[in-house]
């Protein structure tokens, strides 16, 4: 017995040294993270930057830059903006000249080019930490404005007179519902008295 003790004793002196040494292992860890996170978002702020060189996506945004009291005086004409919305997956060609004519190509080109530069203000940081610290800023600063766009665009608020919620994500049957409605169980429906 005395010596089945014995033989324990230096094994339970190990364990914690082993804990020890897993968390010190976990706290190194911490950078890697950090990396992968700025990796992440590099790539988000590269990806949406260059997509606003399209006309899809330079059109998706006119709702939101022309309701934005923060931005609208980037448009020539923001108040008429909902007649010369294209269906979605169509280019109208009279709707193309209007954006053109409102100035929406040459913002989206302007703002994918602001947000390309804050990604790669971003992959400076091996080199320069200073110019990366303050492209973090600017993507914390973007990242405000862009949640204003939820306060100030109408087609974000739910119609439903009881309650004013926020239509985005709300799922029917896996699909996004959208502009249709704001409730999922159908208290209140869209503009056609449906859901989707």
């Amino acid at each position: 017995m005395n010596q089945t003790i014995t033989q324990a004793e230096p094994t339970l002196k190990t364990v914690p040294r082993m804990i020890t040494r897993i968390f010190e292992i976990v706290a190194r860890a911490d950078r890697v993270g950090v990396v992968v996170t700025r990796i992440g978002l590099i790539v988000v702020l590269l990806w949406i930057g260059g997509l606003k060189a399209f006309k899809y996506e330079a059109q998706g945004i006119v709702p939101f830059v022309a309701n934005s009291p923060l931005m609208s005086f980037f448009y020539a004409d923001p108040g008429h903006y909902k007649a010369h919305m294209n269906p979605e997956g169509t280019l109208v060609p009279e709707n193309v000249e209007w954006n053109e004519k409102n100035q929406t190509y040459a913002f989206a080109y302007g703002l994918g080019a602001v947000i390309v530069l804050y990604g790669l203000m971003l992959c400076l940081h091996p080199w320069l930490p200073q110019v990366a610290a303050l492209g973090g800023f600017l993507v914390f600063v973007m990242s405000l404005v862009t949640l204003s766009f939820l306060v100030t665009t109408p087609a974000c608020w739910g119609a439903c007179p009881r309650r004013r919620q926020p239509r985005l994500s709300v799922l029917e049957r896996g699909r996004t519902v959208g502009n249709q409605g704001c409730y999922y169980d159908g208290r209140c429906s869209g503009r056609d008295g449906r859901f989707g």
